[in-house]
């Protein structure tokens, strides 16, 4: 036997594409379920760590006993990648031999060493080569991983039924996709939507999709329409891209429900939430905004039609939307045409006619009311800084974000994207946005998963003579869902009259606010006056704003520990939480009788226990709140 097919004989477990096509053709209906297969058994238990011809065997020593760091795992891949092996058999072993396992931390380690693989035009063949003989033959996660990471970068059409089926293998999903998003992203949807579309309303779709039943898929796209805040925006994306939604679009130019539903997802796409990187990602952006908006009359004049629409010029304004590659003033043309229909008398007499319904109902038609104007509203003399504060559709859940424009360029998105602009109550009621005599570090935003996981966006604010600089930006330096660095700020400066006016026409506008917000606003306030009106009941003052389920009540949470008052508390803290609904008073006249009422009653007589520990709480005597 020839050292070659010694190497052979050492891949005896089987591969991992045919296991995932086997378990495929065994599925029901031969539709993956949701969240992909497991890998429910051990596929590297045909490899041993044999040396290399001229390498001396392992010793016992020589393998590692405990996992390695990262910096170490780091090496160790490297040195199995180089140089890049001739077959698949080396790699295994060399894996093996090495200790690379079948962990998040190893094979994200592993994708990004492939991708910084220095590949000559004469490498790439082989390369290739190797890359199909992994992901087809393949028997361990790790191995078959760098193939998928080789074919990110070589890989052609003929690798995308491979691909396909690997990613519905639960701990290849995501190389897999990212190989197919460079190859074919109605595919690469395809896969991603059949692992993360969990929600009951998306499977007859997705059953459509992985089909290809095209009839099918435009039902079960206008079907499955569910709420907009249960939609996130990958999905969105994904959804659009599997549908082929522009070929849709062309096909069926009259189909007022495809249409809306057409709107609808790009409005999920740009949703703050989270991240905005989906509409920036999709790459049928600008097609489909051409579509929809220059269709939009034919859309029958509804609240839910107004509230796409609006929110639709609301990015085209302020969003994410304006980073995409417009051509020249073709994103002012459809804001233009936006303007005209909404303001026709069809369209702009519905919020103030729709004055029935159920609570969602309301909310959006007063949100049309407050907002109807704002992304029309365009700066007479435009300078480098714009702030818009932004409330959405509150059928979607999103925060209220500070936009900040320079230039005309959403700040957030363009530098950040991992979640979105901070609050007005932040940045601009706490006047952290002014230029001081001294240097002020400010932070823009967070991720959503906390600036801990995956960081913020922070900028130093100073003033120099007549002028106001922003300088010594940091963020992360890669933008989410990639390897690519990301956008490298540069310092702006500003004419000082024009930014402190800029600012304090920000800090006063309240034209977005609402009743409940307002109430928070002004109890946030006068709890700043006066700190004692909670330190006297032992407690210290919290997260104060509208109700993110409920926007017509106010939120007041604040601790709760003896001996906090003091500034010496007698062990940890417990989190209460006030709800104050909208009686339909004043904002003023709310936010007086909350105050006075913290002035007169112990505010744990009335709040609930949100947070801290269920011992804490029972050891002061409080109930802890009941989980559904």
């Amino acid at each position: 036997m020839s050292a070659q097919e010694e190497r052979g004989a050492l891949t005896l477990s089987p591969a991992l594409y045919d296991y995932a096509l086997h378990l495929l053709q065994e599925s029901p209906d031969g539709i993956p379920p949701r969240r992909g297969f497991p890998l429910s058994r051990q596929p590297e238990r045909g490899v041993s760590p044999q040396p290399e011809p001229g390498e001396s065997p392992p010793s016992l020593e020589a393998l590692p006993l405990e996992e390695p760091s990262p910096e170490e795992s780091q090496a160790a891949i490297r040195e199995a990648l180089n140089p890049l092996p001739d077959d698949p058999a080396t790699l295994h072993r060399r894996f093996t031999r090495l200790g690379i396992r079948d962990s998040a931390m190893h094979l994200m380690l592993i994708q990004a060493a492939v991708a910084g693989l220095p590949l000559s035009a004469g490498q790439q063949d082989a390369a290739r080569s190797l890359a199909r003989q992994l992901t087809r033959t393949g028997t361990t996660v790790p191995a078959v991983t760098a193939g998928l990471a080789l074919l990110t970068r070589l890989g052609t059409s003929e690798d995308i039924p491979y691909l396909s089926v690997l990613g519905l293998l639960r701990r290849l999903t995501r190389p897999a996709v990212d190989a197919l998003d460079a190859l074919a992203p109605q595919s690469a949807a395809v896969v991603w939507l059949s692992f993360h579309a969990r929600r009951d309303e998306l499977r007859p779709l997705v059953r459509a999709l992985w089909k290809s039943e095209q009839a099918a898929v435009r039902e079960e796209l206008v079907a499955s329409s569910a709420e907009p805040r249960l939609l996130s925006p990958a999905v969105a994306r994904r959804i659009a891209e599997a549908a082929r939604l522009p070929d849709l679009l062309g096909r069926r130019p009259s189909d007022t429900a495809l249409l809306a539903r057409a709107g609808g997802l790009l409005v999920r796409m740009g949703h703050s939430r989270d991240a905005p990187t989906d509409l920036l990602a999709y790459g049928d952006a600008l097609t489909v905004y051409e579509s929809v908006v220059t269709r939009a009359g034919l859309l029958p004049p509804t609240l839910d039609n107004h509230a796409t629409l609006l929110s639709l010029a609301v990015d085209l304004s302020s969003g994410p939307g304006v980073l995409l590659e417009w051509p020249p003033g073709r994103r002012m043309t459809l804001l233009d045409s936006l303007e005209r229909l909404l303001t026709e008398p069809r369209w702009a007499s519905l919020p103030e006619t729709e004055t029935t319904g159920g609570t969602e109902h309301q909310l959006r038609a007063r949100w049309i009311r407050r907002t109807g104007r704002q992304p029309f509203r365009h700066p007479t003399q435009p300078g480098r800084l714009r702030i818009e504060v932004v409330a959405s559709d509150p059928a979607g859940r999103a925060p209220v974000e500070t936009r900040i424009l320079l230039d005309g360029r959403p700040v957030v998105p363009a530098f950040f994207d991992r979640g979105p602009a901070h609050s007005p109550e932040y940045l601009l009621d706490e006047g952290r946005l002014r230029a001081g005599p001294e240097p002020n570090e400010v932070q823009l935003a967070e991720a959503s998963c906390t600036e801990g996981c995956c960081g913020a966006l922070y900028v130093t604010i100073r003033r120099d003579g007549d002028q106001v600089v922003w300088e010594n930006w940091q963020r992360p330096l890669t933008m989410p869902g990639s390897r690519a660095p990301a956008p490298e700020p540069t310092a702006y400066r500003f004419d000082a009259a024009a930014y402190d006016a800029e600012i304090a026409r920000a800090e006063t506008d309240r034209s977005w606010s609402w009743p409940a917000r307002t109430t928070a606003r002004l109890i946030k306030a006068g709890l700043l006056e006066r700190p004692d009106l909670l330190s006297r009941w032992d407690a210290k003052r919290g997260w104060i704003s509208s109700d993110f389920d409920d926007p017509d009540s106010t939120v007041v949470t604040f601790l709760y520990a003896p001996g906090l008052g003091s500034g010496k508390p007698d062990g940890t803290s417990l989190q209460f939480r006030w709800v104050i609904p909208d009686d339909g008073t004043p904002p003023e006249a709310q936010a007086a009788a909350a105050l006075n009422r913290l002035a007169e009653e112990d505010p744990k007589t009335y709040g609930q226990v949100c947070g801290g520990s269920l011992e804490r709480a029972e050891a002061l005597g409080f109930s802890w709140p009941e989980r559904n």
